[in-house]
C-alpha cells in the first residue's frame, strides 16, 4: 500500500458521468456566481476589514485587498482549469488525489476541514455579534447576556461599574449553524434559491455604503495612507506588524478570509449543469465582482472612521458603528446594514457548510473517512449524515472559540490549499497532457508559480502563532491518516469497491 498512490483520472471522470445516480445536477452558471458571492461577501468584508485596518495596515488595507485579490485570482485560474477538467465533488482534495497521491490528498482534505468548518464557525460568531447589535440598536431590546453569546475564553469589564462578565457559550452562533445545516439537508436547489435572494440584498447594501459613505470620507483618516512601521498589541496580548510593507502583508493575510468562498464553488461541481463551462464562469465571475466591491468598500470605511475607532469601538459590528458615529442622518442605513448582514452571514455559512459536506462526501466515497459520510438521503439526495457531523464540529467551534482566533486559522488553511491547487495544475499538465480542458490556465507554469509565491507571502504575514496552529492541526491529521484512512482507503485496498 503506497501513500503516494494516485487516483486514476478515468475513475474520477467515470464518477462524473455517473453522478445522476447520486447528487442531483441542478446548478447553473448564475447559481454558481451567486454561491461564490454569497460566500465571499460576508464576515470577511464587514468584520475583517476593520480588524485588518486596526491591527495591521490602517487605510492601506485597500492595498492589502489588492494583494489578496491577486493571490486569489492566480489560484482562481488554477481552480477554474481543474474544476472544468475534473468536475467532481471534493475540490482541492480531489485534484490533489489525482496529481500528488493519497497522503497529500488526505492532508489537503483535512486542511479543507479547517478552512470550511472553522470558516463557518467564524461567520457564526460574527452573526451572533450582529444579532446583539440588531436587538439593541434596531429593536431597542436588551442584548443576549454576555455569558450566553461569547466563548469561555472571552471576558468584558464594564467601563462604568468595573464588573467583569465571563463568556460561557455562544448560543446564537450555535443556533444559526444548526438552522443552515437543516436547510442543506433539505436540498442544494432550495439552498441556492435562498442564497440568491440574500446575495441581491447584500450587493445592494455594499453599493449603498460605498455611494453614500463616499461623501463622509475625512481625508485626515487617510493620512498617512501607509502608516509608518510599528508593533500593535491586541487585547489578547498578541503582537501585530502595523504599517509599512509587513503591515500590508499581514493585513492581506487577514482580509484574505474575505475572499474565501470562490473555491467553495468548485466543491459543487458534481451538482452543476454543464460543469466544464459553468465552473470557470462561477469561480472567476464571483471573484471579479467581489474584488471591485472590496477595494471601494475598504477605501470608504477607513475614510469614514479612524483606526482608533476600530480599535476601541464597534469590534465585530464595526460597519454599523462607523455609520452611527460618523454618518449623521443615516441611522436607517446602519439599521438596514445590521438586518441585511445577519441574512448575508447566513448565506456565507450556507456555502461553507455546503463545501465541507461535499468534501466529506468525496472522502467517504474513497474510504478515507467512514463510508456513512457518503450516504445520501433517500428523499433529498443530499449527504445528510455528513451535514449532521459537520453541525456538531462547527457548532462546537462556534460556541466555544473566539472569532479572531478561528478566522486566522481559516486564512492560513485556505492559503495552504491554494498552494497545492496551483501545484496540481503544473503536475497535471505534465502527467496528463491529453486531458480535455474546457478552460486552460494561461502561461503555465508561470501563473501557478506566481500563485504559489503570493499565497506563501500571505501565509508568512499571518505570523508564527497561526503556523503553529496549522502544524498542530496537520499533525493530528497525519496521525488519523495512518491510524484509519490508509488502512481503509479503497484505492490502497483493491478488495474494497472504489
Amino acid at each position: 500500500m503506497s501513500i503516494w498512490k494516485k487516483k486514476p483520472l478515468h475513475l474520477l471522470l467515470a464518477e462524473a458521468t455517473e453522478s445522476e445516480k447520486g447528487l442531483k445536477r441542478t446548478l447553473t452558471a448564475w447559481s454558481l456566481i451567486a454561491l461564490g458571492i454569497g460566500a465571499i461577501i460576508g464576515a470577511g468584508l464587514f468584520v475583517r476589514t476593520a480588524m485588518a485596518a486596526s491591527q495591521n495596515a490602517g487605510p492601506s488595507v485597500t492595498i492589502a485587498f489588492v494583494l489578496a485579490a491577486v493571490g486569489c485570482a492566480l489560484a482562481g485560474l488554477c481552480y477554474a482549469e481543474l474544476s472544468s477538467s475534473i468536475p467532481i465533488s471534493g475540490s482541492a482534495y480531489t485534484y490533489t488525489y489525482a496529481t500528488m497521491g493519497e497522503l497529500l490528498a488526505w492532508i489537503i482534505g483535512w486542511d479543507l476541514i479547517l478552512e470550511y468548518a472553522v470558516g463557518a464557525a467564524t461567520v457564526g460568531i460574527a452573526w451572533s455579534e450582529y444579532l446583539n447589535n440588531f436587538l439593541v440598536n434596531v429593536l431597542h431590546l436588551s442584548p443576549i447576556p454576555y455569558s450566553l453569546s461569547h466563548s469561555p475564553f472571552q471576558h468584558m469589564t464594564d467601563p462604568i461599574t468595573g464588573v467583569v462578565s465571563n463568556g460561557i457559550i455562544n448560543l446564537p452562533a450555535l443556533f444559526i449553524v444548526g438552522i443552515i445545516s437543516l436547510l442543506l439537508i433539505k436540498g442544494i436547489q432550495e439552498s441556492a434559491f435562498v442564497n440568491g435572494i440574500i446575495v441581491i440584498v447584500k450587493v445592494v447594501i455594499v453599493i449603498l455604503i460605498i455611494v453614500i459613505g463616499w461623501h463622509f470620507i475625512n481625508p485626515v483618516n487617510h493620512t498617512p495612507y501607509i502608516p509608518p512601521s510599528s508593533i500593535f498589541t491586541d487585547e489578547h496580548g498578541v503582537n501585530h506588524n502595523f504599517g509599512g510593507f509587513w503591515g500590508i502583508v499581514g493585513a492581506a493575510g487577514t482580509v484574505f478570509f474575505a475572499f474565501i468562498g470562490f473555491d467553495a464553488v468548485s466543491t459543487a461541481a458534481q451538482e452543476t449543469k454543464n460543469p466544464k463551462r459553468n465552473m470557470p464562469i462561477g469561480i472567476l465571475g464571483s471573484l471579479a465582482v467581489c474584488t471591485i466591491l472590496y477595494i471601494l468598500f475598504g477605501h470608504v470605511l477607513t475614510g469614514v472612521a479612524s483606526v482608533e475607532d476600530f480599535r476601541t469601538g464597534g469590534k465585530e459590528a464595526s460597519v454599523a458603528f462607523a455609520i452611527n458615529e460618523h454618518m449623521p442622518g443615516f441611522k436607517w442605513l446602519a439599521d438596514f446594514v445590521t438586518v441585511a448582514i445577519l441574512a448575508g452571514f447566513s448565506s456565507v455559512i450556507l456555502v461553507m457548510l455546503l463545501g465541507q459536506s461535499r468534501v466529506f462526501y468525496a472522502m467517504g466515497k474513497d474510504g478515507m473517512l467512514p463510508s456513512f459520510f457518503s450516504d445520501l438521503h433517500s428523499k433529498f439526495q443530499t449527504p445528510y449524515k455528513a451535514n449532521l457531523v459537520i453541525l456538531i464540529i462547527v457548532g462546537l467551534f462556534a460556541a466555544f472559540i473566539p472569532g479572531d482566533i478561528v478566522g486566522d486559522m481559516t486564512s492560513i488553511g485556505t492559503l495552504f490549499a491554494f498552494v497545492l491547487v496551483c501545484i496540481a495544475v503544473i503536475v497535471l499538465r505534465k502527467t496528463n497532457p491529453e486531458l480535455k480542458r474546457e478552460f486552460r490556465t494561461p502561461w503555465v507554469p508561470f501563473i501557478p508559480i506566481l500563485g504559489i509565491l503570493a499565497c506563501l507571502l500571505m501565509m508568512v504575514g499571518l505570523g508564527w502563532t497561526n503556523w503553529l496552529r496549522l502544524f498542530a492541526w496537520m499533525a493530528i491529521g497525519v496521525i488519523i491518516y495512518f491510524a484509519y484512512s490508509k488502512k481503509n482507503s479503497k484505492l490502497n485496498n483493491p478488495d474494497k469497491e472504489i
